[in-house]
């Protein structure tokens, strides 16, 4: 999934709208497992002028990336801090574990040449989902859009639970953000 979308799904199953600290962690996991993503290509990108084809083709499948991902799109490390959150009955810690792990339950459905080390550091097996949410060839012709219609019917949802200003800010940026590429890509190639 696109990653306003994994805001969007980890802020309706976990944040609370008394609870500021609760929404907050529920951002951050839903975020989180692609922080480093975003760092390293941001990086190569921005700072290296390294081409994009370079960045996607090479250094994201690259033994270090891919390390580094293992790390933090580990269900077995977000199992345990979702475990220490609920022993410990922290709501914060248990929306930051749950969103992250919401994240990567979605992206091991929704990768296939993509996916990264899921069970790190148990195995380096990697699950290779046979379901993409962009790739054609994987049925990404179909999820996308479905990617988009839940969003956008989960924005209304937090949208009628989040009174505060603030809140409706961030939920009509993510959905904005969710539909951007879509609708780019349909302005760019409808003729």
């Amino acid at each position: 999934m696109n990653t306003p979308a994994h805001l969007i799904f980890g802020l309706a199953a976990f944040g609370r709208p008394d609870r500021r600290d609760v929404t907050a962690a529920a951002l951050a996991g839903a975020l989180a497992p692609d922080v480093s993503l975003y760092l390293l290509a941001g990086w190569s990108l921005l700072v290296m002028d390294i081409p994009p084809q370079v960045v996607f083709g090479q250094l994201y499948f690259s033994p270090l990336w891919q390390g580094i991902f293992a790390v933090d799109n580990s269900l077995p490390l977000w199992g345990v801090l979702l475990a220490a959150g609920l022993v410990l009955r922290a709501p914060v810690l248990v929306a930051f574990a749950g969103a992250g792990l919401l994240h990567l339950a979605f992206d091991v459905v929704l990768h296939n040449e993509d996916a990264r080390r899921q069970f790190w550091p148990l195995t380096d097996w990697v699950f290779r989902s046979p379901f993409s949410y962009w790739d054609t060839a994987r049925h990404g012709a179909i999820i996308g859009p479905l990617e988009v219609a839940v969003s956008l019917a989960l924005c209304g949802v937090l949208w009628r639970r989040y009174r505060g200003w603030v809140m409706r800010g961030i939920i009509a940026a993510l959905a904005v953000a969710e539909c951007a590429p879509g609708l780019v890509f349909f302005l760019m190639f409808r003729g």
